[in-house]
Formats: structure tokens, C-alpha cells, sequence
């Protein structure tokens, strides 16, 4: 098959919103989406490639959200659409429990933006304005220290996930933060 379809953010569009209906699902794949294009224009990587991949890196999760399935039911139906090993490898490798080595930048970059890209996106959804221009580093690393607040994310992939990137969990925070303001109509923040 033609691998232009990795490129190809259309078609990659089309595949997520036919497998996910939920507006808060289709709105996370678009805040790590953005994210990690902002990292592969800042490494100098190819832009719809790294997006794509994090456009579609939970597109099953909503028929397919336990562990036994999910990334995996995904993968193989990427497979059957003509979707390469290494898209494939990379979306894969943003569940620790997959246990694929996350080995080079886009695999790092998609596990570092993950977590973080769902958890600034409900700081923003408790600022009175819910505005992303209200959000700052220090309001994000106040509310990760607060176990209580959005429960479901895993603090531990975030600090991970910026260690693994090489850089500080502040810096990290901003960087995801400038990004997603740059995108806040499409995301809705």
C-alpha cells in the first residue's frame, strides 16, 4: 500500500471519527495531536507524519478500553488499512504495558504528550474563564501535585515522559501549553 496515507491527515481524521464518537476522546486526540507537531516542527520532523500518529493513538480506545485491547485491536486495523510497522510501533509504544521499547524522538514525544496534553486540558476546564490563556506551569505542577484532581491521569507518565524527552517537567508544561494555545479553537479551550 501507498504509505503517503501516513501523511495523509484526512484520512487519518476520517479513521479516528469513525471509531470515536465521544467529544472529549476526539478532543484529547487533537490536544496530543497538536502537541506533538509543535515537537516535530521544533526537531525538524515531519509534521503530518508525527501528527497523524498522535491523532490516532487512542482512535480504539473507546471500543476497545482495556489493556488487552487497547492499543492493540487499533494496530491491527491500521495494519489491515495499510498503516507501516513503525506508525504502527509508535502508537504501540504509548502504553508501558505494550513493552515496545520507546526507542527513538516521535515514540518519546507521543508518551510525553499524552498524559500531560488530557491533564493542562482539565486545569483549563477548572480556570473561571476556561481559557488555555489563563493556564501557567505553576497552576499545572500545583494540580499534579493534588491527587485528588483528575484522578484518572497518570502523574508518573508525565514526569516520565518529560525525563525521557530530556528536558524539565516545567519546560515540558510550557511547551505543550504555548502549543495548544496556538490550536485553542480547534480544541475548545
Amino acid at each position: 500500500m501507498n504509505n503517503d496515507i501516513t501523511k495523509d491527515r484526512e484520512l487519518c481524521l476520517a479513521i479516528l471519527k469513525e471509531y470515536t464518537k465521544s467529544d472529549s476522546l476526539l478532543k484529547h486526540a487533537f490536544a496530543v495531536e497538536t502537541c506533538v507537531r509543535a515537537y516535530a516542527e521544533k526537531f525538524g520532523e515531519d509534521i503530518n507524519y508525527w501528527g497523524n500518529v498522535a491523532l490516532l493513538h487512542d482512535f480504539d480506545y473507546e471500543r476497545y478500553p482495556t489493556a488487552e485491547e487497547h492499543p492493540f485491536k487499533g494496530s491491527e486495523i491500521l495494519k489491515e488499512k495499510g498503516f507501516d510497522d513503525n506508525f504502527r510501533q509508535a502508537i504501540l509504544s504509548h502504553a508501558d504495558y505494550a513493552n515496545i521499547p520507546r526507542n527513538n524522538s516521535l515514540m518519546k514525544t507521543l508518551f510525553a504528550c499524552d498524559e500531560l496534553a488530557g491533564f493542562i486540558t482539565a486545569v483549563t476546564y477548572v480556570r473561571p474563564s476556561k481559557s488555555i490563556d489563563e493556564v501557567e506551569v505553576k497552576s499545572v505542577i500545583k494540580k499534579i501535585k493534588d491527587k485528588a484532581f483528575a484522578r484518572a491521569v497518570n502523574r508518573e507518565d508525565i514526569v516520565k515522559g518529560a525525563q525521557e524527552l530530556g528536558v524539565s517537567l516545567e519546560e515540558h508544561i510550557q511547551f505543550c501549553i504555548e502549543a495548544m494555545k496556538r490550536n485553542k479553537g480547534e480544541l475548545g479551550l
